[in-house]
């Protein structure tokens, strides 16, 4: 089975896979002139081409510099994946070129991948727009079930704040925690006096005078 027929099949089966919005485009350097170097084409309406036309710019400019005198042929031209291009009529492609030599080196065949993502960036920026939080500072904060949920989440927070388990926290520390659960309600909840009291090893005095030490 020879190249081109095999690199048509690949072309088909891509086209199938990804769908109308993708274009895969086969160019014959040798056999054809370079300003009708397109051999095969897939969804051609992606960007309006057809057997018999020529290279994008980007395409066309690898081309003409493998070509210039001088140049080595068997030089490694590197393949291309996924860089943009915009058509005459305002389409946004994300394309892939990959350079097919023969087996003296020589560059045969170009295929092209050009895929049409304008439906999609503008997707993506209606999700932006959507999912962006006014404050892009702050973090996602979990729904919890119940109080007790909450108060439980609240404590993890005030731990997180100081930085330390309690273990380690001296009085300054525990301070901040107490002020920080203060500040989020935490004991607007029913018995979280003794929860929290118990959690940072401390009497409810010791806990009422921290929540007071800034007055």
């Amino acid at each position: 089975m020879g190249r081109l027929t095999v690199l048509k099949q690949i072309a088909s089966d891509l086209a199938s896979q990804f769908g109308p919005d993708c274009e895969i485009v086969i160019h014959d350097l040798k056999t054809n002139d370079l300003e009708h170097s397109i051999v095969y084409i897939e969804n051609g309406h992606v960007t309006g081409r057809g057997i018999g036309d020529g290279p994008s710019n980007a395409v066309f400019d690898v081309i003409r510099h493998n070509n210039k005198k001088g140049s080595d042929p068997t030089d490694e031209i590197q393949d291309h994946p996924g860089y943009l291009m915009k058509t005459s009529d305002g389409k946004i492609l994300k394309c892939s070129t990959s350079y097919i030599r023969d087996d003296d080196g020589s560059l045969h065949y170009v295929f092209g991948i050009n895929y049409d993502i304008t439906k999609l960036t503008m997707i993506e920026s209606a999700l932006h727009s959507l999912i962006t939080p006014v404050n892009k500072e702050e973090k996602p904060k979990e729904i919890t079930h119940s109080v007790n949920d909450l108060l439980d989440h609240l404590i993890e927070e005030s731990v997180a704040l100081v930085g330390k388990p309690v273990a380690l926290m001296n009085k300054e520390d525990k301070v901040t925690a107490i002020q920080f659960l203060n500040d989020s309600g935490a004991f607007l909840i029913t018995k979280s006096g003794d929860k929290v009291a118990s959690y940072f090893g401390i009497s409810k005095y010791t806990l009422y005078s921290y929540i007071d030490v800034n007055k």
